[in-house]
């Protein structure tokens, strides 16, 4: 495969043409749709936001040579592998972004860190605890060397996620009491879905619990700024044999493989400061594409917020009168709210795309500056640890005996 060095810097100091901010290779295993958010990220950055570093698309990587390539040259890769190994060898890769299957990640974050490659690595962390671990004590001691690793949770970079953090932090809404955050999809509502990675067991690690739970479980423990440290909780999975693509059954008859994984998880959970969080993550709420939506409510006030409407916040502060108290809007689009001073004019909206491009400027601001990029590793470790609690408290509440019917 082509393994084409990083670009040549051709300004020229000499003529009077700065050099610029120094280059950092990026390189990218896996290529599919997370793949192409993190390459919308890293190519949009530095058109955005003025870097201390330049990144630079150093190569991709992916089994299928053909698709590969065709995908480097799609999104402005320079080169594209089929062996991640290879990649991690590359002495133009200096951040290894890491976008394959749960059951991948740890060989690959342990790897790089011990190639001395600085990490960027999808959500959840790993796909068990025990991997986890590893993977934050890794990164622990590789940070002695300078290098960082980051779980990539892009939902933290919405702007108006990132001010309502903001707002707790400074009070807004006086101690926490409830919060209530839910992710609803509905792409396997139709039991003809075929059998994928996602509902297998050793690939995914989970299903809606790990996909979707993740993001919520971060997000809980971000806005709060502290753990979750107690779940009860219950799972299913409504549809257990769907249509296998790589199986052969019957001529006309498709094979069938077994889901190994939830459909849907709701629990409830418990802050370390007391306050109660309800969770639920499902890919069969038919109707619903996408929908995170949350709720943080306070002594003083509460904050709601709903991913189909992103540039918003609905904020109630409940020390006014209340005459005249109830939920507002606030647009976060201003040039002093969270990342949006490189963007267009107040009110031009930003999308989902935008938080990968956020993600990036975090990432390489942090390499630039030595600083402990977030969420860390061990943020990853510590969501892994509450879905595992999560796993294990439905098993317990799994036994339960259906009506009879006279």
């Amino acid at each position: 495969m082509d393994r084409t060095q990083e670009p040549a810097d051709t300004s020229d100091p000499a003529r009077g043409v700065a050099a610029g901010p120094p280059a950092l290779g990026i390189g990218m295993v896996g290529y599919s749709f997370m793949g192409a958010a993190h390459s919308q990220g890293w190519r949009t950055v530095g058109r955005v936001f003025d870097l201390p570093v330049r990144p630079v698309l150093a190569a991709v990587c992916g089994r299928d040579s053909a698709a590969v390539r065709a995908m480097a040259d799609r999104h402005g890769w320079a080169a594209a592998e089929t062996d991640w190994r290879r990649l991690i060898a590359r002495d133009d890769v200096h951040i290894v972004d890491i976008c394959t299957p749960g059951d991948s990640h740890a060989e690959i974050a342990l790897a790089a860190l011990a190639a001395g490659k600085h990490v960027l690595c999808e959500k959840p962390l790993a796909n068990t605890v025990e991997e986890a671990e590893a993977m934050a004590e890794a990164a622990q001691q590789a940070r002695a060397a300078g290098q960082l690793a980051m779980v990539g949770f892009n939902y933290r970079r919405v702007p108006a996620l990132a001010y309502a953090r903001t707002l707790i932090a400074e009070g807004r809404l006086g101690t926490l009491r409830h919060l209530r955050l839910g992710y609803l999809q509905d792409w396997l509502v139709d039991p003809l879905a075929p059998l994928g990675w996602r509902l297998q067991r050793e690939r995914a690690g989970s299903g809606a619990l790990g996909d979707l739970g993740a993001h919520i479980v971060d997000l809980a423990q971000y806005l709060a700024g502290e753990p979750v440290v107690g779940v009860s909780a219950l799972t299913e999975t409504f549809v257990r044999m769907r249509p296998d693509p790589e199986a052969e059954g019957r001529e006309g008859v498709p094979a069938e493989g077994e889901v190994t994984v939830d459909d849907a998880a709701l629990f409830t959970g418990r802050l370390a400061s007391g306050a109660l969080v309800s969770f639920e993550a499902t890919r069969m709420a038919a109707g619903r594409k996408n929908a995170l939506r949350l709720e943080l409510n306070g002594e003083k006030g509460s904050l709601a917020f709903d991913l189909e409407r992103l540039n918003e916040l609905s904020f109630h502060d409940h020390t006014e009168p209340a005459g005249t108290a109830g939920f507002r809007r606030i647009l976060v689009t201003e040039p002093g709210h969270p990342y949006l001073e490189a963007w267009w004019p107040p009110g031009h909206a930003l999308g989902y795309e935008h938080t990968f491009v956020h993600q990036a400027r975090d990432l390489l601001t942090a390499v630039a500056r030595g600083t402990d990029p977030e969420p860390s590793f061990a943020d990853g470790l510590q969501v892994q640890r509450v879905l595992a609690a999560v796993e294990e408290s439905a098993e317990k509440n799994a036994v339960y005996t259906p009506v009879q019917q006279p």
